[in-house]
């Protein structure tokens, strides 16, 4: 049997809407000043996959077999549509203490409080740069927009806002790059000052860098080699991202000018899965999750795509036997959700069943890009996934426009203030 032969996938250049394709449909666009074409739904002689080729339906290729297995997994603690009402706070409770044991975080005591660096006045704001010690060894910066009407007498809502895969805290907050981070993307640097909006419309915002991105990168070691060290030391990158930034999270809600009851985790496309994750880890904490990026299930995403894998900056070791982020997501119910880009609509459909069962049908809001605003632009909604497809084929399927994936401040940002009554 001929084995298969392999797509050339493009690099991995963020999260859920910013791989490969994306950049190349960007390139393309931009050289010939035309806007990127949508990408066509897949038809049985554009799609390759593994095959057997053998009676017993087995596979020699190791890939061939895994993804079999990947395809067949049965998540034991996946939501299902016929969940009842009465079974969903156990099952909820059930993901988050297993997603508590998948992270690994450390048991550490006796770390320094967080400390002010400096503060400096901005127009309607002030600008604050602080230091986390979340562990041994381990110093985080973070900047902290304190809006000029939060004090303790009247004090204000707070969002942790979390970037992109190489986002950094000061574009977040509207600032200038330090010395070596990447040059911003100007077409949506606007759009992107996530903090800087929310803290315009009076709410306590503190950005962040993604670890190994930034001012947190290593010119000896590149992010991608350091995700399998981390995994060879037990933990994983999105863990070691989630367990900085509760410690921030812990010192935010202790504010006097913060109100600890009106606490959100908002993230845009890599930082949106670290916003799910804190959300569903400390729901004492985390009354909102803004969801910048589509509705993605990842196995299901990596089944039709050959065992598409997103970097190991985006896995959790040991997962998917249990559950995905759509499933995170689901138990995140009935708090509210927001999510701004759409995404497959059986996908959609499940979480909206599961803010159904907790009585809290509203609190879950889903905006599409603006191609596929219109229902009647979303012409694949009872279409199967294929398998064998690549990654502009998945995101048709998904209605992911992915050149104009950006953070939505005119979704994000008057949403948040109507959940927390601003």
């Amino acid at each position: 049997m001929q084995g298969l032969k392999r797509r050339e996938f493009l690099g991995i250049a963020g999260a859920g809407a910013t791989w490969g394709a994306a950049a190349a449909a960007v390139a393309g666009a931009a050289a010939t000043g035309e806007a990127p074409k949508a990408a066509p739904a897949a038809g049985p002689g554009q799609v390759q996959t593994y095959a057997s080729g053998r009676e017993d339906g087995r596979f020699i290729q190791t890939a061939a077999f895994m993804h079999k297995s990947m395809q067949m997994l049965q998540p034991k603690l996946a939501f299902t549509p016929d969940m009842t009402r009465e079974g969903f706070p156990a099952w909820r409770k059930a993901v988050r203490e297993k997603l508590r044991e998948l992270v690994c975080f450390p048991e550490v005591g006796g770390q320094p409080e967080p400390r002010r660096i400096w503060s400096q006045p901005r127009s309607g704001y002030r600008l604050e740069r602080w230091e986390a010690y979340p562990e041994p060894f381990s110093v985080v910066p973070y900047l902290v927009l304190v809006p000029d009407g939060a004090r303790p007498a009247s004090p204000a809502p707070a969002v942790m806002c979390f970037p992109g895969s190489t986002g950094s805290k000061e574009a977040l907050c509207g600032e200038p790059e330090l010395s070596g981070s990447p040059a911003p993307d100007k077409t949506k640097w606007d759009d992107n000052r996530m903090a800087y909006h929310f803290a315009r419309r009076g709410m306590v915002a503190v950005a962040f860098d993604n670890p190994a991105t930034n001012e947190l990168a290593s010119p000896l070691l590149p992010r991608e080699a350091l995700t399998l060290c981390q995994i060879w030391m037990g933990r994983c990158y999105e863990a070691i991202s989630v367990f900085q930034k509760v410690c921030v999270l812990r010192w935010l809600a202790a504010q006097p000018c913060v109100d600890a009851k009106r606490l959100a985790a908002s993230g845009h496309s890599l930082g949106a899965k670290l916003a799910d994750i804190l959300g569903v880890l400390y729901p004492e904490l985390v009354k909102a999750v803004v969801h910048n990026d589509f509705v993605c299930h990842w196995r299901e995403r990596a089944v039709a795509m050959n065992l598409y894998h997103p970097g190991g900056h985006q896995v959790v070791p040991g997962m998917l036997p249990w559950f995905d982020y759509t499933d995170l997501e689901a138990a995140l119910a009935p708090r509210p959700l927001l999510f701004t880009e759409g995404g497959r609509p059986n996908q959609i459909a499940r979480i909206r069943r599961a803010y159904a069962l907790t009585g809290a049908a509203e609190a879950v809001r889903v905006y599409h890009y603006e191609k596929y605003e219109d229902p009647a632009a979303r012409t694949l909604d009872d279409a199967e996934l294929p398998v064998g497809i690549d990654n502009e084929q998945y995101f048709a399927y998904a209605y992911v426009d992915a050149a104009r994936h950006r953070f939505r401040p005119h979704r994000a940002v008057p949403w948040l203030a109507d959940v927390f009554g601003m």
